[in-house]
């Protein structure tokens, strides 16, 4: 069974949580940081990785001065459902700019460790490549390597400023790199960040997608505090059916079940429509998706050897992004597969982070109002709330 550890109640720590304005963020960062390398030594000798489970993911906030952060009663109603841990997608690109650009999104995300910490989350700070390090890293390995260390060289002191108990560092979001061109990069970042952060746990994953099919042939992060994080959207075909951001044949797929068969008249409504339709690309691609059935025995599988990896290498794994489009997927369904999927972390011991909080993923309208929760995607990930 995969390491992990325990989780001390947010709310204990939430009597006198500030408003979430931009305002206050340094304030709010500095008194969160209070006496960090004493948590961190602490946390050090227990001996044990931060490894975050019970958690969303929140993007879209700190990229930009005009970022939606959550609201207080959000936070603190997540809390009472049973969240423990927010995840913090990260743009690189100021901060591998340098410069102005650098420093201002280094208040940005010191406001939001300071908010979160103090609201008693745990945080990854996840650096998360979209732009132009993602073509370069794609284009031009190289000179993308060059610019995630840049990065991190302005990143790694916003993280060393919180506890260790409470902040990881994420090395890169699904690094979008030939695998031995990354894992030479994850050593050198691991090394660097390390000189900055002696006690933080570091958080990595297997090029290109995190996906537990890539776990095989990857060795482990040479690093007493490292967990490596994997992604889960297995099958596509049903977690991002009808997605609209490309020109995928995803977005032709439409009203799946979970679970499901080839033969499920669902299914067979679907293949009539697109051969009707010419669409030979989409109905290949639901072929090929029901090589095997959907089903939560399929998940568990993946998961145990996922599991088996994290037994074989001595490294705790963690799954920090997995989710279904609210698009075209019927509630009934999408809940049930969300539920598959935390079941199977939770029965090998893996910690789970949730893609994501209120996008088209998600499980609320708006970040900043207590309202409009999809209770039935909270109790599929929290059945106790």
């Amino acid at each position: 069974m995969a390491k992990g550890m325990d989780w001390a109640d947010p709310l204990a720590q939430t009597r006198a949580f500030p408003t979430l304005d931009r305002r206050r963020f340094t304030t709010l960062a500095l008194a969160a940081a209070g006496a960090p390398l004493l948590t961190a030594a602490r946390a050090s000798a227990a001996g044990k990785p931060l490894a975050p489970s019970h958690g969303f993911n929140l993007p879209g906030w700190t990229d930009t001065d005009e970022g939606k952060a959550p609201s207080r009663p959000v936070l603190e109603k997540l809390a009472r459902f049973g969240f423990r841990s927010i995840r913090l997608p990260i743009d690189g690109n100021p901060f591998a700019a340098g410069g102005s650009k650098a420093s201002d999104a280094a208040t940005r995300v010191r406001g939001a460790l300071g908010l979160l910490t103090h609201a008693g989350y745990t945080v990854s700070a996840d650096l998360h490549p979209s732009g132009a390090l993602s073509d370069a890293l794609e284009n031009d390995p190289k000179r993308g390597a060059d610019m995630v260390r840049s990065a991190w060289r302005a990143l790694a002191p916003v993280v060393a400023e919180f506890p260790a108990g409470k902040v990881a560092a994420e090395l890169l979001n699904e690094p979008p790199m030939e695998p031995d061109a990354w894992l030479a990069l994850r050593d050198a970042l691991a090394k660097a960040i390390r000189a900055q952060c002696p006690y933080h746990t570091l958080i990595w994953g297997p090029a290109r997608y995190q996906g537990v099919w890539e776990f095989d042939g990857t060795p482990p992060l040479a690093d007493d505090n490292a967990v490596a994080a994997a992604h889960y959207y297995s099958p596509m075909a049903f977690t991002h059916q009808c997605e609209s951001w490309n020109d995928s044949p995803l977005a032709r797929l439409k009203n799946l079940p979970f679970p499901a068969r080839r033969d499920d008249p669902r299914v067979e409504a679907l293949a009539r429509e697109l051969k009707a339709n010419d669409d030979a690309k989409a109905l290949k691609m639901l072929n090929d998706a029901f090589s095997d059935p959907w089903t939560p025995s399929a998940i568990e599988s993946d998961f145990a050897g996922l599991s088996n990896w994290s037994e074989r290498h001595g490294q705790t794994v963690i799954l920090n992004e997995f989710g279904v489009l609210d698009f075209c997927a019927d509630e009934k369904s999408r809940t049930a597969w969300i539920r598959a999927v935390r079941r199977a972390a939770e029965r090998h011991g893996i910690g789970w982070t949730y893609w994501e909080l209120d996008q088209g993923f998600g499980f609320i309208e708006d970040r900043r109002s207590p309202e409009g929760f999809d209770r039935a995607v909270v109790k599929a990930l929290l059945p106790n709330a």
